[in-house]
């Protein structure tokens, strides 16, 4: 079964999948950190497109944190695994426990990575959501909410990976899906990566300040 050998591979063989937005002003790549915004700088390279970064915590079962049972994104919006969420009898408290610690890993992420600057301008554009690959689908249903309260004219997500019944999920919710692969068994995101190391706070920071240049 084909493989990414990285990120950046994934990101260029996206973007050839993407190549009718090349040149527009109306587009922007918004990466889901930290392991979509190696992915979406090369999309976002690709396109001639500005890049940004959409701030987005998967909420993980406690002493499971690998196991989402939903997502939070800046701004409010929340996304929940109810099916999760009743099999392992998460009670609200709990829900509300992780939400808070986890928002505030959100807000130490968006200081440091944009600092004084200002969350990107999607009102009326055409919005790319990338991420490194697709399991449950959580954390980029979470984008989708919180971008789609910006108003933008278009929500695409692309992401290298997925499986299968997730693409199938979010592509209820957008108006366009991208996904390169979708293997069954899918297993895990890093399957179909040959190198998959963690992608740290300075790449995303190096990365986003090589598209402002």
């Amino acid at each position: 079964m084909r493989r990414f050998a990285d990120r950046a591979e994934a990101g260029r063989q996206l973007a050839e999948e993407l190549g009718r937005y090349a040149g527009r002003e109306d587009v922007i790549v918004l990466g889901l950190p930290r392991g979509g915004v190696p992915v979406a700088a090369e999309v976002a390279r690709a396109l001639e497109a500005p890049l940004d970064v959409f701030l987005v915590r998967k909420l993980g079962v406690p002493r499971r944190e690998e196991l989402a049972f939903g997502a939070i994104a800046l701004g409010g919006a929340r996304v929940l695994n109810r099916d999760v969420v009743a099999t392992l009898g998460i009670d609200d408290a709990t829900v509300e426990t992780v939400a808070r610690r986890e928002q505030a890993e959100l807000e130490r992420r968006a200081e440091a990575y944009r600092g004084s600057t200002e969350p990107p301008e999607v009102g009326g554009r055409t919005a790319i959501l990338v991420d490194d690959g697709l399991a449950t689908g959580a954390s980029m249903r979470a984008a989708v909410e919180a971008v789609r309260g910006l108003g933008p004219e278009r929500i695409t997500v692309a992401v290298p990976a997925a499986a299968r019944e997730t693409c199938v999920d979010i592509a209820r919710h957008v108006d366009e899906i991208v996904c390169l692969l979708t293997p069954e068994p899918f297993l895990a995101v890093g399957m179909w990566y040959r190198d998959f190391s963690e992608t740290g706070d300075d790449e995303v920071r190096a990365a986003l300040a090589a598209a402002r240049s």
